[in-house]
């Protein structure tokens, strides 16, 4: 089993939680810096990723984004929340942990920090697997919607009841995400894999900051998320992967592989926003044949 360590870097006055997996070596690998979900929904459900450690013999870094999972922090105004503290954030782990050249791998919310850092200040960002994330949040937004649609008409109630009252815990709107969940997240029903329960569990309250009360609507501050125009400058190496059943939909993931020069897309058959849950061999296999043509 690969070495591991993790530990604490301060930042913006708390605490960033990190943890890797594997030792820096000189056998031409670079590190893969994991950026979560959310935002807030900590590193946990991406520890599938920690196996390419040992298979690949590459380092692979997880860090907990500040407000979440261990590096949880008291209640903030709202306004100390912003994509810019995150992406602050990511320059500080680089810099402590000396990841001087590194790839970087972005899961839904992850990806779009992603591309914030790709227009940013890429400098020794060797590639980027940007992981079912949405340039524009209103196309993300418009496909749920549609999604919905495809489940059974007293799930469809139940959802818009939700939408309209702010409950989202009656045992109807339960039952009705947990199919969305099922059909479109995870890939199963509840009770889901022990660390992806961790990431539940270690949820922030950034995320209702951020996004809002649920996946299906986006009341928070990354209601005008639209990257678009500034994706045209991005010079990264960038793969885009989704899977077909994603909630982020092959529509959503297309606008922004349209936006992204040179972008490469691979579209996983069978596979949900997840999909790494369900299909870890192949999801493994592509992110290395990826980013190993980009040391």
């Amino acid at each position: 089993m690969a070495f591991q360590t993790e530990g604490y870097i301060d930042f913006a006055g708390f605490k960033t939680y990190y943890r890797i997996f594997g030792e820096q070596k000189d056998n031409g690998k670079l590190p893969l810096v994991m950026l979560h979900g959310g935002p807030g929904f900590c590193h946990n459900y991406l520890l599938t990723y920690a196996d390419m450690a040992d298979r690949y013999d590459r380092q692979i870094i997880f860090y907990d984004q500040l407000g979440c999972g261990r590096s949880a922090i008291p209640h903030q105004e709202d306004d100390f929340y912003s994509t810019d503290l995150w992406l602050e954030e990511f320059y500080v782990v680089r810099e402590a942990l000396g990841l001087d050249e590194c790839h970087t791998f972005g899961s839904s919310w992850g990806g779009m920090l992603e591309m914030l850092i790709a227009t940013h200040d890429d400098e020794g960002i060797h590639s980027m697997v940007i992981n079912s994330s949405p340039v524009r949040i209103q196309t993300w937004l418009d496909e749920a919607k549609r999604l919905i649609n495809y489940l059974p008409e007293h799930m469809q109630r139940a959802i818009q009841t939700a939408e309209a009252t702010g409950d989202y815990d009656t045992p109807e709107a339960q039952e009705a995400i947990a199919e969305y969940y099922k059909r479109h997240v995870v890939g199963t029903y509840p009770p889901f894999p022990e660390f992806h329960a961790q990431s539940e569990a270690g949820m922030g309250e950034c995320y209702l900051v951020m996004q809002g009360p649920s996946e299906f609507v986006c009341p928070g501050k990354l209601r005008d998320w639209d990257m678009r125009e500034a994706c045209r400058r991005i010079k990264v190496p960038c793969l885009a992967m989704s899977g077909t059943d994603d909630e982020g939909t092959p529509l959503t993931i297309k606008e922004g592989v349209d936006c992204i020069p040179g972008c490469e897309w691979v579209l996983i058959p069978n596979a949900v926003h997840e999909a790494h849950l369900l299909h870890p061999d192949l999801c493994m296999r592509t992110v290395e044949e990826f980013i190993s043509r980009h040391e």
